[in-house]
């Protein structure tokens, strides 16, 4: 299969993830700003999900750009992290009901730890399927903003069941981390 059915399917997925997230937000009861207050964390965590499925779509598209055929490894990693992107707006939902807490952040971190491995793993996926050699496999090398957020998704995970709140900071700094664009991929184009 061509990678640019695969590219189509995920364009899709992912702008369906984020119209759902957004329509999750509730709309204040009374006019004015001042009845934002009381939303302002979930339209913050909003502004984080909505960057992280936005930098996996940035990502993945570059990614998909460095190979000429996919197969059905790809295919099944492909739609792992879909699974995993798509849990997102019932993660947002459960904010909007419950509130930021322990449950809600392990949840949300849970969901960020299962995308990034998933995303290894699609990576990996890729560089078998086209070889060592391969532009991905070249491109994406050793991989060590990934790893990183491996390991930064595991402490948070950790880190949310004593101080949620120090787990969102984690969360957002790998974010900020990822919004650097990555070179390598630009090259190619």
């Amino acid at each position: 299969m061509k990678p640019e059915r695969l590219n189509a399917f995920t364009d899709g997925i992912m702008a369906v993830a984020i119209t759902i997230i957004v329509l999750e937000l509730p709309i204040p009861a009374r006019p004015g700003l001042k009845a934002l207050i009381p939303e302002l964390p979930l339209l913050g965590l909003y502004a984080l999900a909505f960057t992280k499925v936005g930098i996996y779509w940035t990502n993945h598209h570059h990614m998909l750009q460095a190979v000429k055929k996919v197969d059905g490894r790809v295919l099944l990693m492909n739609l792992l992290l879909l699974f995993w992107l798509s849990l997102i707006p019932f993660v947002i939902r459960w904010v909007g009901q419950a509130g930021i807490t322990r449950d809600t952040v392990v949840a949300f971190g849970t969901i960020m730890l299962l995308s990034a491995l998933s995303y290894a793993l699609l990576k990996r996926a890729l560089v078998r399927c086209e070889g060592e050699d391969s532009r991905v496999a070249k491109v994406t090398g050793r991989d060590l903003k990934g790893r990183f957020s491996l390991i930064a998704y595991a402490v948070a995970l950790v880190v949310a069941f004593i101080t949620p709140l120090a787990a969102i900071l984690i969360y957002v700094a790998v974010s900020l981390m990822w919004l650097i664009p990555d070179k390598r991929f630009e090259a190619l184009e």
